[in-house]
């Protein structure tokens, strides 16, 4: 591989995995809340796979002001509105009529009326579980042209301090520690600088240390889940939250991890490449193929005998069809603005 694309095929790999982790905490999600129903190990077997996942969107993010924040090209409003926020906006809009389509449906209420209210309730709340990334993330298009002015005139160390600052707000919103600042907009501003700057810096010295933390995190994610959940005796999300310190130093340990090591990862750079390509229609289209998978009655992981095997399995085959749905759909003139 030629040096820039070294520089970026560990942005693919990242999206890659990131994908297959967003539909795994997908494919688990009905089990969640089954705390002392679920039969044997299967809702501890789901809950695990969940608290190791959970830096899957943050990675997105962060993967989006590697790229975002790092054009040098000269800033065009037009250029920007319509190469960069329509490529977001579009899709949002279409897939959230879709989804609503979907719902109207299931609901067999087929009146007008019911399907006029659904689509205005989509103006405020998600029609779909999976669309209310979108929601948060729309919004930081708006700031990145502003955010990218900033830290250019900025110097390495005031950056340097304007990331731990960051983590140190990532720290007050897990502790739940009031400030006005707690808002999904900054929070998650911060995955944008975090992710630009580990694209532009040589942290190779910090990633074995910062790897090692985050293993530890990755344990406690899992250890005190369960253990949090066993003392409410019911599902507890104290650790498992997208803009919390523990998930932003997991997030940014596979970062760095990704962009030391994916070269290894060279002779499967092609299919990598092409996930990575189709990783907003995977992440669209997936949930689609889940409507009959996550109705339990319907007895899919009971296929696998546990929940240890079929949640990875389900999330790789699901993905896989919603990847090559996505190849299909780019091709088609019409469609190809859906899954951009």
């Amino acid at each position: 591989m030629s040096t820039k694309a070294n520089n970026y095929y560990y942005l693919d790999v990242l999206r890659a995995v990131a994908a297959f982790a967003v539909v795994m905490i997908h494919v688990l999600g009905p089990w969640r809340h089954l705390y002392g129903v679920a039969p044997g190990f299967q809702w501890e077997f789901a809950v695990s796979y969940n608290a190791v996942t959970r830096w899957a969107v943050p990675v997105f993010m962060m993967i989006s002001g590697a790229l975002l924040l790092s054009s040098k090209k000269p800033f065009n409003c037009s250029t920007y509105l319509n190469k960069r926020v329509s490529k977001v906006v579009i899709p949002f809009i279409a897939w959230s009529l879709i989804y609503t389509t979907v719902t109207w449906y299931s609901q067999q209420d087929f009146s007008a009326f019911s399907l006029v209210q659904l689509v205005i309730n989509a103006i405020n709340e998600p029609a779909w579980y999976h669309l209310w990334f979108f929601y948060d993330f729309i919004p930081l298009y708006f700031v990145v042209p502003f955010l990218a002015i900033i830290l250019n005139k900025m110097d390495k160390e005031h950056i340097k301090l304007l990331v731990i600052s960051w983590f140190v707000l990532t720290l007050m919103h897990w502790l739940k520690v009031d400030s006005w600042l707690r808002q999904n907009l900054v929070l998650y501003t911060g995955y944008l600088i975090l992710g630009w700057y580990l694209h532009n810096n040589d942290c190779r010295k910090y990633t074995k240390t910062i790897a090692l933390t985050a293993t530890i995190m990755l344990l406690i994610n899992v250890f005190g889940t369960l253990y949090f959940s066993e003392m409410k005796q019911k599902y507890s999300v104290f650790f498992l939250g997208y803009k919390s310190f523990n998930t932003a130093l997991i997030a940014c340990a596979l970062f760095l991890i990704a962009k030391d090591y994916s070269h290894y990862l060279h002779r499967f750079q092609r299919p990598i490449a092409s996930i990575a390509m189709c990783s907003l229609g995977i992440y669209l289209i997936h949930p689609l193929l889940l409507i009959p998978v996550r109705e339990l009655s319907n007895g899919y992981y009971q296929w696998f005998g546990s929940n240890l095997v079929a949640i990875p399995t389900l999330s790789l085959l699901v993905m896989m069809v919603a990847w090559s749905i996505t190849r299909v759909v780019i091709q088609i003139p019409v469609l190809k603005r859906l899954v951009p």
